[in-house]
């Protein structure tokens, strides 16, 4: 990228039907560009900005995702790059690092891609499918920031990413402790979690700060969906809070706000998409008083930690992993409020549930990474691992850990995933390595066990004890290996066999 200037382009508009009254504007301040719009009747979907510039450098090119990842981040060589990036790329010839992208928090999706003619960004400003309505308003879509840096690419990834946040929102405290999901996959109790609280506390003893015992789904009335009512099995939920308390652990719990089957919500407030009425629109301000009110309620009940799920999925429609491009592949539709972009709903629904926890810890799992950055005390960078099959942790938990690794407090405390623990359904010997690594990687460490043997009991116990402390820790084979064996560790060398 040694021919790249940031301050010349070339861009172009794509509107509902022609464009007539769209204004793009442009602000060059040094290496960063911010970009706006306005419009009076036209409806803009995309601004695309293009920088041509010719390139014969040998570089390796490394990307984002709009949301988690799914265990496909990997450095490519630039003649072999055509994917789309979400957010921000770092382009590297293992001495020296470029990263270009947007600062978090920015009021429109933003893709790259990057070939030897140069990069593209397509600036994604939607209302859900269609062009957004802004009726002569003014929106500040993003500012590009280009960084040059003579480092390797982890560091230079780890210092770009905090030129890109400007306010982390961090815990403040070490956060580890038990989920039930990767044992209980959704089949749990009352006494169940009362049970594993009290495993949490026994493995945590000596560490000052208590473990978190997070109440995954399956405790309410309805699998996956509202209204937060406990089901026969959890019957009270004020009082499992009150005895996860007393058994010495910390009580989270799971939501997942925009799929909810109460019955004094009208179809009116759901999202009309591809033909269906599914999940709610937080735009609609019925649906704002809905998911206060029931985050309220569990804060009442005594839970310190919410973990909000499946948010991106129900506003757009599908997962990460099948939005290569933009954000939503259903098209001409649109949420309740028409005058917001996608990005704008995003965040106004991120920052709902922000001011509604108060001063309960916040985990956004499938949330908007670079939206939720500053509204989330921590955010799942991956997909699921498992208790089941380590092929599956193996390549979504390690993936995101080596590859987003560089966002861990500078967006957010990165949760790459649980350690899943049932029987011996996975080998110790290959889960403890992945235990090991989340203990000493400066994230949120995560364990889903209903029992242990004294072999894991012991490791479990070293393991949070190793995540009370701080650690310099960086991939090493990032180039050749999408799920990295060599790690360097408080300045030495760490070997973990994943196959």
């Amino acid at each position: 990228m040694k021919n790249f200037e940031i301050g010349k382009y070339e861009y172009s508009v794509v509107c509902d039907g022609t464009a007539s009254d769209t204004q793009v504007t442009f602000l060059r301040e040094g290496n960063r560009l911010s970009v706006g719009i306005t419009a009076l009747n036209d409806r803009p979907r995309f601004v695309t900005v293009k920088w041509t510039f010719d390139t014969d450098e040998e570089l390796y090119v490394l990307g984002d995702a709009w949301e988690r990842s799914y265990g496909d981040l990997c450095f490519l060589k630039l003649s072999d790059n055509s994917r789309t990036m979400p957010w921000y790329f770092a382009a590297t010839d293992k001495t020296e690092t470029y990263c270009f992208g947007v600062k978090t928090q920015p009021e429109a999706f933003v893709g790259f891609t990057y070939d030897r003619s140069g990069i593209t960004a397509k600036i994604d400003c939607r209302n859900g499918g269609s062009g957004v309505k802004l009726c002569g308003k003014s929106v500040s879509l993003c500012t590009f920031v280009f960084e040059h840096y003579r480092l390797p690419p982890f560091e230079s990834l780890c210092e770009y990413c905090r030129v890109l946040c400007d306010n982390p929102l961090l815990p403040g405290e070490k956060i580890y402790g038990g989920n039930n999901w990767y044992y209980a996959y959704g089949e749990s109790s009352f006494e169940e979690i009362e049970s594993d609280a009290a495993l949490q506390a026994e493995l945590a003893q000596g560490i000052a700060e208590k473990p978190f015992m997070v109440v995954d789904d399956g405790w309410e009335v309805n699998s996956c969906k509202g209204p937060y009512e406990p089901n026969e099995k959890f019957r009270d939920m004020k009082a499992l809070a009150g005895r996860i308390k007393s058994a010495g652990a910390r009580p989270g719990i799971w939501v997942r706000l925009l799929d909810n089957l109460s019955s004094d919500i009208t179809p009116d407030m759901r999202i009309m998409r591809g033909g269906k009425r599914e999940y709610l629109d937080p735009t609609d301000e019925r649906v704002k008083s809905l998911i206060k009110n029931d985050i309220e309620k569990i804060k009442g009940w005594g839970y310190e930690l919410l973990k909000h799920d499946f948010s991106t999925v129900d506003l757009f429609g599908d997962y990460g992993l099948r939005l290569p491009d933009t954000i939503t592949n259903y098209d001409d539709w649109h949420f309740r409020d028409e005058t917001r972009t996608n990005a704008q709903i995003v965040l106004d629904l991120y920052r709902l549930i922000r001011e509604a926890c108060g001063d309960m810890l916040i985990i956004g799992c499938n949330t908007v990474s670079h939206l939720c950055a500053g509204l989330v005390h921590m955010n799942r960078t991956g997909d699921d691992t498992s208790g089941r099959e380590w092929e599956r942790t193996r390549k979504m938990g390690v993936n995101t850990l080596a590859f987003r690794l560089a966002q861990n407090k500078a967006f957010y405390l990165v949760d790459a995933d649980c350690v899943g623990i049932i029987g011996d359904s996975i080998p110790w010997e290959k889960n403890r390595q992945w235990l090991d690594l989340l203990s000493k990687s400066d994230t949120a460490l995560f364990v889903s066990c209903a029992s242990v043997s004294d072999e894991q009991r012991s490791d479990l116990a070293k393991a949070y004890l190793e995540a009370q402390k701080d650690h310099e820790i960086k991939p090493v084979d990032i180039y050749e290996n999408p799920v990295p064996s060599e790690w360097i560790i408080n300045g030495k060398k760490v070997n973990y066999s994943w196959f």
